[in-house]
């Protein structure tokens, strides 16, 4: 073989390798595509099914089916307890995708009772029903918490109701055994920050004030106190995006909330009182509010005196710069609206006058003023 004939046959055989690895370049390539096509098959049928499961769970249970079902929901039930609940008595298909329901509609509000429910029921009319309460009986107790009332109150007003004695439901309250029983149910809500020893009640401010219906004759204090706290969390959870822009915990919030609550009154904007409250932090102020020194002291009187203010106490707002250790009372959603979102302001100091209506002043001097006119010459 001559010199010519041997570089014919090495160019011949690099293009065969070159040809070779081109054909497994291909074919590496066709299978990739293969499995990356099954996979978005796989991924679609997965979607598919799951959306078909889904839908259909969405649905009645049997459309032709009117039977009238009755369905107890004890209080305190969560949204899990519930679901499974209406699963087991045959009105939802899956308990799962109701749950999951719930919680992508933000629904909540759900009362105990006794309901009148069908297979054939759609799933918003079942949640419409559980929530506005369309049952089969009258509550056999209702108890009414209004805005602003304090723990020692609150244990008055469920003794009323229950008859009990209102010291021994008070001092449950703030029974150690008591409140970890509470906080094990909601540890979201009741965090350890109620067991500093600077709070003076651990579930002060965490009752919230509305009317609710109880349908035994006589409910436990336990049974009482959950459907308080759920009420309190779930009214919470509107609230969850603007605390942490605001950075606050809940405890933080509540006790904030808790000092606009005790220095409103029906004339006033809580919006201004709030900005005050900020203005004086950013100050460096002490918030200087009178509810925290009755507070401290455990007293209810309508009128502070100078000799109040030197109460020894975390509570006193005088002596102390910031929040207090823990709320000194319930708070409304709109005392919370006032605090997450305060009007912009510059006032520094605020005046209630006899008469209900709030001055507002930027300086110590117009301040000393307007008190000098409405409160120390009447």
């Amino acid at each position: 073989m001559d010199e010519k004939d041997k570089n014919l046959s090495k160019k011949e055989h690099i293009r065969m390798k070159l040809l070779e690895q081109q054909g497994e370049a291909k074919l590496v390539r066709k299978i990739i595509m293969i499995t990356i096509a099954s996979l978005i098959l796989l991924i679609g049928i997965v979607g598919l099914v799951g959306f078909l499961y889904i839908n259909s769970a969405m649905k009645p249970v049997d459309p032709d089916d009117d039977t009238i079902k009755k369905v107890k929901i004890p209080i305190g039930s969560s949204v899990n307890g519930i679901s499974t609940l209406l699963e087991e008595q045959g009105i939802i298909k899956d308990a799962r995708v109701f749950k999951y329901y719930i919680k992508f509609r933000n629904e909540s509000g759900f009362q105990a009772g006794e309901y009148k429910l069908s297979p054939s029921m759609p799933i918003e009319d079942i949640v419409t029903s559980i929530k506005t309460g369309k049952l089969m009986k009258e509550a056999a107790m209702k108890i009414t918490i209004p805005e602003g009332k304090q723990l020692i109150q609150i244990a008055e007003i469920i003794a009323g109701k229950t008859g009990e004695d209102p010291e021994k439901v008070f001092k449950k309250l703030n029974d150690k055994k008591f409140v970890n029983s509470m906080q094990e149910q909601f540890p979201q809500l009741l965090t350890s920050e109620i067991e500093n020893e600077k709070v003076l009640y651990p579930l002060e401010g965490y009752l919230f004030p509305a009317t609710y219906d109880f349908y035994e004759e006589k409910p436990t204090l336990d049974s009482i106190v959950v459907e308080m706290l759920k009420k309190t969390e779930e009214t919470l959870q509107a609230y969850e995006g603007q605390m942490d822009k605001n950075d606050y915990s809940v405890h933080e919030m509540l006790t904030f909330a808790s000092l606009v609550e005790e220095e409103a009154t029906a004339q006033v904007d809580r919006g201004k009182i709030a900005s005050v409250f900020y203005n004086r932090i950013e100050e460096d102020m002490p918030l200087q509010t009178d509810p925290t020194v009755l507070y401290a002291k455990g007293s209810h009187k309508s009128r502070v005196y100078y000799k109040d203010l030197e109460v020894k106490s975390p509570y006193n707002t005088y002596k102390n710069k910031g929040l207090p250790p823990g709320p000194i009372a319930n708070a409304g959603t709109t005392s919370i609206d006032a605090v997450l979102k305060p009007e912009k302001t510059d006032y520094l100091y605020f005046l209630a006058t006899p008469e209900g209506e709030v001055l507002y002043s930027k300086t110590l001097d117009d301040h000393n003023n307007k008190k000098a006119e409405h409160i120390s010459n009447k």
